[in-house]
């Protein structure tokens, strides 16, 4: 503990002489990258060492950053439900091992006989064989008739009649974004209720984090606009264009700002530091860590002597990215509104670098 305390009190020092300079650096990366906006942290378990918004709502408008603007997380939502599931594996509705046709016996038969021994911890961790349907190259989605929990629940039905995906000797996981539509309706069905409706229980009305789901809303209010590259040039989007993730929202389909995010990145570095809070500390070491290479919503890296959590999330108008170093006890979380395949990541990793660089000595 005192060498925690050692650690944190060197950090302060830190941030007290980079912060300035890291916010000229994040403006440089914005404009040499066309990034319209930037939320950036570092945080410890206690404290906040960096916290900047830079940039614009969007390249239209002249609204100007805020720490309380709102940005779609995209992938960043996986882990978000590996802890809603987590809770509920801890209220003993459910367990890591549970297998999916224990809660859907009645789909065992149309389903291929690869997938008879999944389990939750399978889905959650991409070991389950399930497609990817990360929006290339996916088989083509029936229409499928109801409401979004009838239509969801034909979905992740229909998925289990497709091929599956094996690893192969590079891998011991294929990404799914339909393997967390699965895990989602494991939960659904014992808990009672519909994915976001469980969200809203544990994040808004337990936790106080002020979750959204889908792109922040932006014509009622001043927020953050997503941008997709298109032609050449990034395209602001409104909130209330047409948008679907084929009934993948599970994995990727939460908004909120920095300020709250970090809230709960914090939650999740006190219990890797071995404190029970909402979930028990076991708990978190076990998502965190509990799987090599990708572990229950988290990337699991061993690089050398670190130590890390990391994820990426994008739905192609939004890119977030956190890493959380769990040997120093410090995460750093990046937020932008707007996306493309190279410069935008690009980016980003130069703002990382640079965060790591000042606070991860």
């Amino acid at each position: 503990m005192h060498s925690i305390r050692l650690l944190a009190l060197s950090l302060f020092i830190s941030a007290t002489c980079y912060s300035q300079q890291t916010l000229r650096f994040a403006d440089s990366v914005k404009q040499a990258f066309h990034i319209p906006e930037i939320c950036y942290a570092v945080v410890t378990t206690d404290s906040i060492l960096e916290l900047a918004a830079t940039g614009r709502h969007s390249i239209n408008l002249a609204d100007t950053a805020t720490l309380g603007d709102r940005f779609h997380i995209g992938s960043n939502t996986k882990a978000m439900t590996a802890f809603m599931i987590a809770k509920y594996v801890e209220r003993g509705k459910l367990k890591w091992n549970t297998k999916l046709f224990d809660i859907f016996p009645e789909w065992r038969k149309a389903s291929k006989p690869i997938y008879k021994n999944i389990t939750l911890q399978d889905l959650l961790s991409h070991r389950a064989g399930i497609q990817p349907f990360q929006g290339f190259d996916d088989p083509v989605i029936p229409a499928f008739k109801g409401n979004k929990v009838e239509k969801r629940k034909a979905f992740g039905k229909w998925v289990l009649t497709l091929p599956p995906t094996l690893p192969d000797s590079t891998s011991p996981f294929v990404y799914s974004n339909a393997g967390y539509t699965l895990a989602a309706l494991m939960l659904e069905k014992v808990a009672g209720k519909k994915w976001e409706q469980v969200a809203d229980d544990i994040f808004n009305k337990d936790l106080h984090l002020n979750i959204g789901f889908s792109w922040p809303e932006n014509q009622t209010r001043k927020d953050t606009w997503g941008h997709m590259f298109e032609n050449g040039k990034f395209v602001p989007l409104p909130s209330n264009t047409a948008f679907s993730l084929d009934y993948t929202e599970p994995s990727s389909n939460i908004n909120l700002c920095i300020k709250d995010y970090i809230r709960y990145i914090q939650m999740n570095m006190v219990g890797l530091n071995g404190q029970d809070n909402y979930l028990k500390a076991t708990t978190y070491s076990f998502i965190h860590t509990g799987f090599e290479g990708y572990s229950l919503g988290w990337y699991n890296i061993y690089e050398g002597t670190e130590s890390l959590s990391t994820h990426a999330g994008t739905a192609t108008t939004y890119y977030t990215i956190t890493h959380i170093d769990r040997k120093r006890h410090i995460a750093y979380i990046i937020f932008t509104n707007a996306f493309d395949d190279t410069n935008i990541p690009q980016g980003v990793r130069l703002l990382m670098r640079e965060l790591k660089k000042n606070y991860g000595k």
